[in-house]
């Protein structure tokens, strides 16, 4: 009599690809992305257009043109972190793009309009320089988008960039352009002086200096603001039509003066926290970041840390 067969368990076979009818493979299907998404997306791109086509007009020595581009592209980086903060649309590609955009727009563009205008004619040290200027922006954006998720900021940390923003950086360097459409000869002192001054507002980018950020203003005006807010609006561009290189002038000037103030303030904030970790004994605060600080002042925030204008997305 035959024993009875054991039953096996027989391993599926693995797939090959030359199997007449494979196993339909599961397919990884995209979520609809939203209109409102796309929106602030699209405005960094307009930007990034305007900062494009700054570089092409200055190669073709329109200057006037290529730092109305610039401005333009400082315009929208302005408001894109607000429309998508409004319409509900950030996203992590939004920030990594409006990052790149940034580099391009108030790093690269600057620079090379810089060096076509002028500093080409100090050959080599003049590429240096533009070069510098635009590796210290890219500098200043990577260091951004690592502090940007800091837990240990203080709150009011949040009114305050660590050093010059760039945008503010590409409108401040190209001061002496706006010099020269004022009147002012280019020589040799102009250039040499646009040299320095180009090196230093590089500086300021990669500093450590506490800025003011002006992004922790409320999402809502007074009703008694309505009409003020209007009137300067209206005010400013009608000027900046009409007397653009005066009015960039007085700004940069404005804003580079406001700059110690926002120092100031820093500390006024410092000092505080100190005294509430001292049991209300106010302390002496150093610099941010000089590492002088006296030791009832070991636990106080450290340096600034941006806000969230650009990480909107």
């Amino acid at each position: 009599m035959a024993k009875p067969r054991k039953n096996r368990y027989i391993a599926p076979m693995p797939f090959s690809p030359f199997d007449p009818e494979p196993p339909e493979a599961k397919r990884s299907r995209f979520r609809p992305i939203p209109i409102r998404m796309l929106v602030p997306n699209l405005i960094t791109l307009l930007a990034l257009c305007a900062g494009l086509t700054a570089i092409r007009i200055a190669v073709e020595n329109k200057f006037e043109w290529a730092l109305a581009a610039i401005v333009f592209a400082a315009a929208l980086d302005g408001i894109d972190g607000r429309v998508a903060r409004a319409l509900k649309g950030t996203s992590r590609f939004g920030a990594e793009l409006d990052s790149l955009a940034d580099f391009v727009n108030f790093g690269v563009a600057p620079a090379l309009i810089l060096y076509f205008w002028g500093l080409h004619d100090l050959k080599s040290v003049g590429w240096i320089a533009a070069m510098f200027f635009a590796i210290c922006a890219g500098l200043r954006l990577a260091r951004f988008n690592v502090m940007i998720d800091d837990p240990n900021k203080p709150a009011w940390a949040g009114n305050y960039f660590t050093g010059m923003p760039a945008p503010m950086g590409a409108i401040t360097v190209l001061l002496p352009i706006y010099l020269t459409f004022l009147g002012v000869e280019q020589g040799s002192v102009v250039i040499w002086f646009s040299l320095l001054y180009t090196l230093a507002m590089a500086f300021l980018m990669v500093s450590c200096l506490p800025v003011f950020s002006g992004k922790k203003m409320g999402p809502r005006v007074s009703p008694e603001m309505v009409l003020p807010i209007f009137v300067v609006t209206v005010l400013f561009f009608a000027l900046l039509i009409s007397f653009p290189w005066e009015l960039l002038t007085i700004c940069t000037l404005l804003y580079l003066a406001s700059l110690p103030f926002g120092w100031l303030s820093w500390r006024s904030h410092e000092r505080k926290a100190a005294a509430e970790k001292t049991g209300g004994v106010p302390a002496s605060v150093a610099p941010p970041g000089t590492g002088t600080e006296d030791a009832p002042v070991a636990d106080a925030p450290q340096p600034p840390v941006e806000g969230q204008p650009n990480t909107r997305h």
